[in-house]
């Protein structure tokens, strides 16, 4: 591809690690500027990652960072990130809601504190990104807003595993949905952007063993299909539920096979696709 990034600013969240801080490696290689919005400012005992080694790895890729301590479930913290990505980079471009709380239990073995969480960081912390980001999104050329969620099913297979992540996940694709409608006059693009694998993160602690990282790809392809949707004219790529296969493979990526954490092996298709 040869559209870039080069001089915009991205404001991820959950940028300290896994498919956040990819994607916020890959718009750095153009020499974007990443705002690095996540809760982790220290080292945590079982997870890779805080803001500052994520700020120091983007600059080393090519692009300015900024680190913010943000809790999506907060609004103020997400208001003082935005107002110090702007007085910093001059503006904000593009919104990746990344952060991402889960667990895979059935509603019998679910606390009400968990359900909370989801709820509050997936659809929430979603929400209230976008609506802080969206003064000075309106003001971008070529804006876009990307969720990482998954196309909406209404069947009752995705639902009764796991029914709290589940609702918590089709929240931010229900935004989707509804801003790409509500923002399309302002040229502002809403778009989801979902694997077709399981991908390698620390995540997969969450689903207790079930899947070994050697049937799953890594980060890089959710990274390099969100870079592709970005740099599309907003105007004209509005309100799709993407998988990152189909996305590389409209840009003329016929291979995937880098992308495998060891190639050959049979890989995982994630949640929510047949």
């Amino acid at each position: 591809m040869t559209r870039s990034l080069r001089g915009k600013t991205l404001f991820i969240t959950g940028a300290s690690r896994g498919i956040g801080k990819a994607i916020a490696l890959r718009a750095a290689r153009d020499g974007a500027n990443i705002v690095i919005a996540a809760k982790t400012d220290a080292p945590h005992p079982t997870l890779p990652g805080t803001i500052e080694s994520s700020a120091e790895d983007v600059r080393a890729a090519g692009g300015q960072a900024l680190a913010v301590k943000v809790d999506v479930r907060d609004e103020a913290q997400i208001a003082r990130a935005v107002a110090h990505a702007v007085a910093t980079f001059g503006g904000i471009d593009i919104l990746v809601n990344n952060a991402s709380a889960i667990q895979l239990t059935r509603m019998s073995a679910t606390p009400m504190n968990r359900f909370d969480l989801m709820l509050d960081v997936n659809t929430r912390g979603a929400f209230a990104c976008a609506q802080a980001c969206l003064p000075h999104l309106g003001k971008a050329r070529n804006p876009h807003i990307l969720n990482l969620s998954p196309p909406l099913s209404m069947e009752q297979k995705w639902f009764k595993d796991h029914l709290a992540y589940t609702i918590s996940k089709y929240g931010m694709s229900m935004c989707v949905l509804g801003l790409a409608g509500e923002l399309a006059e302002n040229g502002i693009a809403v778009n989801a952007l979902w694997p077709r694998t399981v991908i390698a993160t620390a995540a997969l602690v969450m689903l207790g063993g079930r899947v070994d990282p050697k049937n799953c790809r890594n980060p890089d392809i959710v990274a390099d299909a969100a870079h592709a949707i970005v740099t599309r004219d907003s105007r004209q790529c509005t309100g799709n539920f993407f998988i990152d296969e189909q996305v590389l493979r409209e840009e003329g990526v016929r291979s995937f096979d880098r992308y495998a954490v060891e190639p050959g092996e049979p890989l995982y298709t994630d949640l929510f696709l047949h």
